[in-house]
């Protein structure tokens, strides 16, 4: 049969599409049934077809939605399956690699697009929890691998990897260089690499690498699989911008030009934090408007610990919400206040005045609570705060990407960065008032 791709068979003039399907007419019921697991017929060649050559790693860098995960699922197919169902293939052990276990299993192996649900019957592995496993008819097998828990790529050996979403991995440098050591079974070992494209150092050394080849799709190249509406309604709201780029159109965006902190800056500030904190607060960047319309309402969360000579700052949680009245707000930064034991909540002033106060006060009478006023211009405000990561004294718990993309976007112009506001009030109060409270008072005479 011709092929066709999913794409461009919706978008075929009417005589060739009824062409096709008269082909398909002819197919035996066997054949019938199988064709939905007929790759190459299905496939994008933009970027979803095994590129030709001879490779090591296989970059897709794709949009939010773009078929990136169909096309893993379908090069682990390519690689562990053989001619029948029980011949063997070229790969016998496959890592899949993921940010967490749950989603490796969520995305990677059950997912709508995952390996299971694009295995026929006869060759459909059997996943087994117990073990974070999966076990093909043929003897092969595929290791499920949290990059979280980088550490258990001590040990294994593969010959062959996938791993999903990399630029979002928390301890992206440590997992990626152990996976690399992993791959040494088999005469020709090699790996994908399937993710929506951030500014982070080791992505950009693998697109540099010898031995790598790239792909590249926007979300619209898988449009007809995805809801009715869903790119034009984004497109709308984010096209044109750094984030539409990003999301959308699955280009690699480095940090912006003048901006206080690189991807670098902050990949390099991740860390869990410590048993003990000395101090918690819970800092507040109201927004001036209400109702759904209503700007960001920034709300982080961070400790320190200030038993090092120079104290040292962790940020535990961006709980930022959009689109909600002045009473909603106030109680999700009362609720994380409570969850995060925070002896101090702190909210930045200019605009509500004593509303603020009064708001927090009416869903949380006894908080500990101060009010601050910007007297100086944001970036002024920032760049003590954008130091403190260039010392290497503060850290990040998880990934805030909402967060981070502001950090690495601020040059001091555009939109307020509401949640980049609350960092900065927040890692004033607990490190930059500490620093001052310690500095040695010179009396001058």
């Amino acid at each position: 049969m011709k092929k066709f791709s999913a794409a461009s068979l919706a978008t075929l003039p009417e005589d060739r599409r009824a062409a096709f399907f008269e082909e398909l007419s002819k197919l035996t019921e066997n054949a019938v049934v199988a064709l939905p697991y007929l790759w190459d017929v299905w496939a994008n060649p933009l970027h979803q077809m095994i590129p030709d050559g001879n490779w090591t790693t296989w970059v897709i860098l794709g949009g939010r939605g773009a078929g990136k995960t169909r096309a893993g699922s379908e090069w682990v197919r390519s690689r562990v399956e053989g001619a029948g169902p029980l011949d063997p293939g070229v790969c016998r052990r496959i890592a899949l690699v993921g940010e967490t276990l749950d989603q490796v299993r969520a995305v990677m192996v059950e997912g709508d697009s995952g390996i299971l649900a694009s295995s026929p019957p006869d060759r459909r592995p059997k996943f087994v929890a117990s073990k974070n496993r999966l076990e093909w008819p043929n003897g092969a097998e595929a290791m499920l691998i949290s990059a979280v828990n980088y550490e258990a790529l001590r040990g294994p050996q593969f010959d062959g990897a996938w791993s999903d979403e990399l630029a979002k991995w928390r301890n992206v440098r440590d997992a990626w260089d152990m996976l690399q050591f992993t791959l040494r079974l088999g005469s020709d070992p090699r790996q994908i690499v399937t993710t929506t494209p951030r500014d982070v150092s080791v992505l950009r050394e693998i697109l540099e690498m010898p031995g790598t080849v790239v792909s590249h799709a926007a979300t619209e190249a898988n449009e007809m699989n995805l809801a009715p509406g869903f790119v034009g309604r984004l497109r709308a709201q984010y096209g044109g911008t750094w984030m539409g780029r990003q999301e959308l159109d699955g280009e690699l965006m480095r940090a912006r030009e003048g901006a206080l902190w690189t991807r670098e800056m902050i990949e390099t500030a991740r860390a869990p934090a410590p048993e003990r904190l000395d101090r918690v607060v819970v800092a507040v960047d109201p927004p001036v408007t209400s109702g759904k319309k209503a700007d960001t309402c920034g709300i982080v969360v961070a400790g320190v610990d200030l038993t090092p000579d120079q104290p040292q700052a962790w940020v535990l949680a961006d709980l930022s919400v959009q689109g909600v009245s002045p009473a909603s707000w106030a109680r999700y930064a009362a609720a994380a206040y409570e969850e995060f034991g925070a002896d101090r909540l702190v909210a930045e002033v200019n605009q509500g005045g004593d509303m603020v106060e009064n708001v927090i006060r009416q869903i949380a009478p006894e908080i500990a609570y101060r009010g601050v006023h910007a007297t100086r211009g944001k970036v002024v405000r920032a760049e003590p705060v954008a130091s403190l990561y260039e010392q290497g004294r503060v850290h990040h718990v998880d990934t805030f990407e909402a967060l981070e993309d502001q950090m690495c976007n601020f040059t001091g112009t555009g939109k307020s960065p509401d949640r980049l506001d609350a960092l900065v009030w927040a890692l004033t109060d607990l490190v930059l008032n500490a620093d001052a409270a310690l500095k040695p008072r010179v009396r001058t005479l």
